[in-house]
């Protein structure tokens, strides 16, 4: 996560202009290292002023800590993060604290990044959701903006993410609502607990929100004609009876039984079939595919 912290005017402007003036009367290759760097000044903005779509580079190679500043460049050009959605903190008084502020974020941003580019399998690779929050400081200053963004950790991506949900076919929005909403539900109610007989009653929690999405999953597969559709909705209803089974689970080997077949028909490599039948991307996304091979 990265934090949103108050703006201050970079420091580098009369580095970069004096370093520009040396090179004119140089080598090419320190005018354009100087170039570059005024480039890179000139675009510098406050983390306050970024919109939905802007696409930016961070001043840090570090993806987490407080931020100061951002250099705010066209989609066009390499990048390393885009902001995928916006939204106001409606707390008042004082300030709630780093972890109920990034609760927050946690519950918010997924939402709004599905608005702006649905399909997470057609993200370039490496690319995840973060953000940029309100501190403690900048709170006392009516700070309470959160900006869901989409940052690459290493490396960098060209092109705008943006294929927002209007753009899609019913029955491609349809799909996607429901499979995001499962795997929301997997990983936002994963117990911190690591053994079932640690926390039995936080995996079975776990295991009724991820069926209750599987149901309005399947409810949406219904509306869908296809044959790997209708496939893949069989399968799905068999995964919702054990993820079903886990959660009414009595005891730690019973949720075992269940939960082996439950987090098994969850394979996101078992939709690659459908997804080609919907015009989706078809490319099971690297970190998905190494929980499954596991």
């Amino acid at each position: 996560m990265t934090i949103r912290a108050p703006f201050r005017s970079p420091r580098g402007i009369s580095a970069a202009v004096a370093l520009l003036a040396i090179g004119a009367a140089g080598c090419s290759d320190v005018v354009d290292s100087a170039k570059n760097g005024a480039t890179k000044v000139a675009r510098q903005r406050s983390v306050f002023s970024l919109s939905t779509g802007d696409c930016y580079n961070p001043n840090s190679d570090k993806i987490e800590g407080e931020a100061l500043a951002i250099e705010l460049v066209p989609c066009d050009e390499p990048h390393r993060g885009q902001v995928v959605g916006e939204f106001d903190i409606e707390e008042k008084g004082e300030f709630p604290g780093d972890e109920a502020v990034t609760a927050i974020a946690d519950e918010r941003c997924p939402a709004e990044a599905g608005e702006f580019a649905p399909d997470t399998w057609a993200l370039p690779e490496g690319v995840g959701l973060s953000y940029y929050t309100p501190t403690a400081e900048s709170w006392a200053t009516g700070d309470r903006a959160v900006s869901c963004t989409y940052t690459k950790e290493s490396g960098e991506f060209t092109g705008s993410l943006k294929a927002g949900a209007k753009s899609l076919k019913p029955e491609q929005k349809a799909y996607l609502n429901g499979a995001n909403a499962v795997y929301d539900a997997l990983w936002a109610n994963q117990p911190e607990a690591e053994s079932v007989e640690e926390d039995l009653e936080g995996y079975k929690a776990q295991a009724d929100a991820v069926a209750t999405a599987l149901d309005a999953h399947l409810d949406g597969l219904r509306g869908i004609e296809g044959t790997e559709a209708g496939k893949l909705r069989s399968r799905l209803e068999k995964t919702a009876g054990h993820w079903k089974d886990a959660a009414k689970a009595g005891d730690a080997d019973a949720f075992y039984v269940a939960y082996d077949p439950a987090f098994t028909g969850l394979d996101p490599n078992d939709t690659v079939a459908a997804r080609k039948e919907l015009g989706l991307a078809t490319t099971v996304p690297a970190d998905e595919a190494e929980v499954w091979a596991s």
